[in-house]
């Protein structure tokens, strides 16, 4: 059996995340692996991968700030706002300064409000908006509330052609809220400036806390497939404050009862006196209660009715129960695929 934990993976591009999702399942053996945000194919960079009992962490993982870097080009648009697609319009971008191209990305700093790319994975009743474009279907997205915490120019370089128009290419870096689209950004740039413009390289550096610099790429993994790379109680650890509590009040939560509320903001991870991590859990009256339970049952296995129980022997295989939150972040793509 796989044992249960993140890998934080490197994607190439050319794959798409559910590529990277079927590599893993075939080195780990075990068909529970799930992703904590998509990357387009043309992107690279960190893509957050759990295993087995870390998939029901993914949902928080994704709804943690995530950083890029990125080229935008100014001049041209395309049918999918990056440059997987087909060139829709070109203008001649050369007549743009540094100075404007810098003014016109500070608008976009903040509390913004963004229309996602008809090309999405956003859905549309129930439909992926992108299956709806390649049906034929015009698609009108509602714009959505992201947030810029940080867009920084690193650099602006023309690529003026020999007979045709001047694009631009403009380097940036940027850590937004889940669910920002980039290659929006890089419509919308193009828009405010007059001449349109497209991705043409993104690359994610982190997802929260999780960077390029603990990343494997898929070679490496294939040479090395040791999986997880980060235990469950490392991956809890990073995503959530510690509680510490005792034998007792760890078989309540394993077995999705509340236990006494310690006044620690939550969620957070509760952790065993064994060091292993029991359930992610929020307070709320007095009482702390599981949003999910990690750990199997503790204590007595219940026994069909007329026979004794018995204490486990061993570890055991038990399901954990409680439910997945409905964090405030549920628009995030984290999915078990």
């Amino acid at each position: 059996m796989a044992e249960d934990g993140f890998v934080i993976v490197d994607k190439p591009g050319g794959m798409t995340s559910h590529d990277v999702v079927a590599r893993v399942r075939r080195l780990a053996r075990t068909r529970r692996v799930g992703h904590a945000g998509t990357l387009d194919p043309m992107a690279t960079g960190v893509l957050v991968i759990g295993i087995e009992r870390a998939t029901r962490l993914l949902s928080y993982a994704g709804g943690h700030t995530k950083s890029y870097r990125g080229t935008i080009r100014l001049g041209q648009t395309t049918v999918t706002d990056d440059a997987e697609g087909e060139v829709t319009a070109t203008t001649d971008a050369a007549h743009l300064t540094e100075a404007e191209i810098a003014t016109a990305l500070a608008g976009f700093r903040g509390e913004i409000t963004q229309v996602p790319s008809a090309v999405s994975a956003v859905k549309v009743k129930g439909v992926r908006s992108y299956v709806r474009v390649r049906r034929g279907e015009d698609v009108a997205l509602e714009p959505r509330p992201v947030t810029i915490h940080r867009l920084d120019l690193l650099g602006v370089r023309p690529n003026r052609g020999a007979d045709g128009p001047t694009t631009v290419d403009v380097e940036i870096e940027l850590e937004c809220s889940p669910g920002t689209y980039v290659r929006a950004l890089a419509r919308d740039l193009g828009a405010a400036l007059g001449v349109g413009g497209h991705l043409v390289a993104l690359r994610r550096t982190a997802v929260g806390s999780f960077t390029l610099a603990e990343a494997v790429t898929l070679p490496d993994l294939m040479a090395e497939p040791a999986l997880p790379r980060l235990t469950l109680a490392q991956v809890a650890e990073r995503l959530f404050p510690r509680r510490d509590v005792d034998a007792a009040a760890a078989r309540t939560l394993s077995h999705g009862g509340p236990v006494p509320a310690c006044g620690q903001p939550g969620p957070y991870a509760v952790f065993g006196p064994d060091g292993r991590v029991v359930a992610i859990v929020a307070e709320q009256d007095g009482l702390a209660r599981a949003q999910v339970v990690l750990a199997a049952p503790m204590g007595r296995t219940p026994a069909p009715r007329g026979q004794k129980p018995t204490e486990p022997t061993g570890p055991t295989t038990a399901e954990p129960t409680g439910s997945t939150p409905a964090e405030p972040w549920a628009e995030t793509t984290a999915e078990v695929e």
